[in-house]
């Protein structure tokens, strides 16, 4: 399978796009995961509402909204301005920022469901022992939401390398800096290069399909094997 330069600069973009964004997830979005499981806030539901919106949000309508808080009237653009950092719209940290928000739910969602699963009693046995909240939380919940954690990390990199419609909208296509596999893909099929535009779909189909097979082994081994 021959790949063209440009292809393989864009696999080098979208995998540091990727691994990027996932530890920002992997940081922000466990500490969510745990506080949507545990607390009793009327905020629980918003912010859970708020966090999976991009379940059923058309990208395109995510990424215009990013597009304009990153722009030069938006909020977070004059911030940025103001703070001497220029604009983040269509560079590689406006795309780690949409991704961030694009992928959100499916870090966190995983975790969650791992952690609502819990059985209260590990964590009552760790409160006899006087163990604090933080240590209950990383020596009890981590380990025992491990395939959670699994899942959410493996799902939130699968989903931000197939982005198009936000990293497109927020990015733009440009060469080394904003233009992911996604775009590539579209770049080649616009100037009718099929064959170009078939390998590296076929990597992503590929890609795609150890993703899955990676998430049912995980699920397989969390569960135990069937009688």
């Amino acid at each position: 399978m021959m790949l063209t330069p440009d292809d393989w600069q864009a696999i080098g973009l979208t995998l540091k796009v990727a691994t990027t964004t996932t530890a920002i997830l992997l940081v922000l979005g466990v500490p969510l995961a745990w506080w949507l499981a545990t607390s009793r806030s009327f905020w629980r539901h918003p912010v859970g509402a708020l966090v999976a919106l991009p379940f059923v949000l058309p990208p395109s309508v995510l990424g215009f909204y990013v597009l304009v808080a990153l722009g030069p009237n938006g909020p977070v653009g004059q911030w940025t301005q103001a703070m001497g950092w220029g604009l983040l719209t269509f560079s590689f940290s406006g795309l780690v920022v949409a991704s961030v928000f694009y992928s959100l739910p499916f870090m966190v969602q995983p975790v969650l469901t791992a952690m609502q699963s819990l059985n209260p009693r590990a964590l009552e046995a760790a409160a006899t022992l006087r163990a604090s909240p933080l240590d209950r939380f990383f020596t009890v919940v981590l380990p025992l939401c491990r395939p959670g954690l699994i899942a959410g990390v493996v799902m939130a990199f699968a989903h931000t390398v197939g982005e198009f419609g936000v990293v497109l909208m927020v990015g733009g296509n440009i060469p080394g800096v904003t233009r992911t596999v996604s775009v590539q893909i579209y770049d080649h099929v616009e100037a009718l290069q099929y064959g170009d535009a078939h390998r590296l779909a076929a990597l992503m189909l590929a890609f795609a399909f150890c993703v899955l097979l990676v998430l049912q082994l995980v699920q397989r081994r969390a569960t135990g094997p069937r009688p």
